[in-house]
């Protein structure tokens, strides 16, 4: 069925409006109808859907003078195809009419465009006015000791300042900014969005209504300087390999005024000779002799905060662990220590001389055991 169907209710009683409207009466009223029917607030509303198509139809003839005029003097009957009134849409079936079909994506100038202006959502290009500095990324590897106590050292980093002769503006000082011949100082566009009055950001001044004067000859224009500036960078105890600290400020620097970005140092620790970590515990293997693991004994270990003596019972077995409470590495986020964890390694001695050898043999005669017979 064509625009022209005589089914279709009067575009005026669609709007709500009289015939006599004023332009601006026509505007306001089918703003409050779009903005309480369109599909994306009312989404699987098909009702609403099809009331969004019939006002939208409806506006985009009341909102044309020469469209307006033909309606007033011959109806839907104007549109049709092969009507001797002349349809002014060359005969298009707006049967199928969805409101997406006018979404010609970003910078199309449609539909699309329009709601992201009435719903409050601004087009990116008028945001870009003021940009946060990008943040900076530095891989910085430590001792394991440093990783437990937490060190203070100094990097160097090449990043980008604000122009000290423009103060990131990208113009000389003396040269003031001048309204944009483009749009006349709006930031909007002219005459790309029709019936809304709302315009798209203007290009060349991407949506500040202003342009630079002459260019800053120290930056030529760009607003920013590299640099190379050596800060003292604070790693906290308890980081890994892998663990992220943010130094704030210390990226690259923000356009137009905005702040610099941030630092982040990703720390990456050195392996450590006698500890394995696991999360914030550390396990240690400790060699002992056959006396003191038979016997039981207090045996030296060695921990983050020094040597400490731990106590091992009779019959210890070779690979039996022990805890050493709070001697782990520091939590990161939070109070307290991890665990440390000592495995027994029971150590021979090499090259028993005949009488230990004889020794050995008188021991296991009068403690005859085999512990393979223990097996399953």
């Amino acid at each position: 069925m064509a625009i022209g169907s005589t089914t279709k209710r009067d575009f005026y009683e669609t709007l709500g409006v009289k015939r006599a409207a004023t332009d601006k009466e026509i505007k306001k009223a089918y703003r409050r109808l779009a903005r309480e029917h369109h599909p994306d607030l009312n989404p699987g509303n098909k009702e609403a859907e099809r009331r969004f198509k019939e006002i939208s139809e409806a506006y985009h003839v009341l909102s044309n003078a020469e469209l307006r005029k033909k309606y007033d003097q011959f109806g839907h009957r104007a549109f049709e195809p092969g009507s001797g009134a002349g349809s002014g849409f060359d005969g298009t079936d707006f049967t199928n009419f969805n409101v997406r079909d006018f979404e010609f994506g970003k910078g199309g100038g449609g539909f699309g465009d329009i709601f992201e202006n009435l719903f409050g959502q601004r087009r990116e290009s008028q945001t870009r006015t003021a940009t946060r500095g990008q943040d900076l990324q530095y891989t910085m590897e430590i001792s394991f000791e440093d990783a437990a106590r937490g060190v203070t050292a100094p990097i160097s980093i090449t990043r980008s300042d604000p122009c000290p002769e423009c103060a990131g503006y990208g113009q000389r000082p003396s040269s003031r900014r001048q309204t944009c011949p483009e749009c006349g100082g709006s930031g909007q566009r002219q005459g790309g969005m029709g019936f809304f009055g709302l315009g798209q950001a203007c290009t060349r001044c991407e949506g500040m209504g202003t342009i630079t004067g002459e260019p800053c000859s120290r930056c030529h224009g760009r607003g920013v300087m590299p640099t190379t500036e050596r800060i003292s960078v604070k790693i906290p105890p308890g980081v890994d390999t892998g663990s992220k600290i943010r130094v704030a400020g210390k990226g690259e620097a923000g356009r137009n005024g905005a702040p610099a970005g941030d630092l982040y140092i990703l720390t990456k620790v050195r392996p450590h000779p006698l500890y394995e970590r696991k999360g914030d515990n550390l396990y240690i293997d400790v060699p002992t002799t056959v006396t003191e693991a038979a016997l039981g004994a207090s045996i030296e270990v060695q921990t983050l905060d020094g040597p400490v003596m731990m106590k091992i019972p009779p019959a210890t077995q070779s690979g039996q662990t022990f805890r050493l409470s709070g001697k782990g590495m520091p939590h990161l986020k939070g109070e307290g220590r991890g665990d440390q964890f000592v495995q027994v390694k029971i150590v021979l001695p090499k090259n028993l001389d005949e009488r230990s050898q004889q020794l050995l043999r008188d021991f296991e005669r009068l403690n005859p055991y085999n512990p393979r017979m223990e097996r399953p």
